[in-house]
């Protein structure tokens, strides 16, 4: 599968033919200045939560690609609000068949709330599977036991985690959390984009390491093969 790193907890993976784009916090993020969202491509959008460093962009992409958003029920709704046609509104544990394979919400810890400071609902991470292979985005979570589940019930070829800490699991966590899904590789994100966040690369590379876990840090704007 191809992955591309727009910065933050922003990125698209290419699934079952089709573009996935999870979270898009391009245009306000200066670490992506060199991103022109007009130009990223999306079949579907997947919003993990609605906090304006993860949905930022939705509204401006989904209208110009006619996307279809999958998001946690509450934030679908709001996006609808908003104009947007193409909307499917789930919530955690249920799956749905999509053109690109099947997607399940799962559980996350965090908060959510809309920029206008309207009610997110829960957040949730997903649970992709397709024709190219499986994977798990938890979305920004701290660590839960729940995510052995998701390794007993579906067979990852790579997980994305958040690992800047702070307001999310940190590396030693997310190690954790692969080894709970059963991934032997997979990709940071939501770090250096504020103060807080800030990682240690080489001590987080080191510990990966240390764990006989692959750490995967793309630079923003750089596709991946996993």
């Amino acid at each position: 599968m191809k992955f591309t790193y727009y910065g933050h907890a922003c990125f698209a993976v290419e699934a079952g033919s089709k573009t996935l784009l999870f979270d898009p916090f391009i245009t306000p993020n200066p670490l992506a200045k060199k991103i022109d969202a007009d130009k990223i491509a999306a079949d579907f959008i997947l919003v993990s939560h609605g906090h304006g460093d993860h949905v930022a962009d939705v509204i401006e992409i989904a209208k110009r690609t006619s996307a279809t958003v999958i998001a946690p029920y509450e934030v679908g709704c709001w996006f609808e609000g908003k104009g947007v046609k193409n909307v499917q509104s789930m919530n955690h544990g249920g799956a749905a068949k999509m053109d690109f394979g099947c997607v399940k919400l799962t559980s996350a810890i965090h908060s959510s709330s809309m920029p206008d400071g309207s009610y997110g609902g829960n957040p949730c991470g997903f649970v992709v599977e397709s024709t190219d292979g499986n994977f798990y985005y938890s979305g920004d979570t701290a660590l839960t036991s729940d995510m052995k589940l998701i390794g007993e019930g579906t067979k990852l070829n790579f997980a994305v985690f958040p690992i800047g800490d702070f307001f999310t699991m940190g590396i030693e966590d997310a190690l954790r959390a692969a080894e709970f899904v059963g991934v032997s590789k997979f990709v940071g994100v939501h770090y250096d984009t504020f103060p807080p966040i800030k990682l240690d690369r080489e001590a987080a590379l080191a510990a990966s390491r240390n764990a006989e876990k692959t750490l995967l840090l793309p630079a923003i704007g750089e596709t991946i093969l996993i």
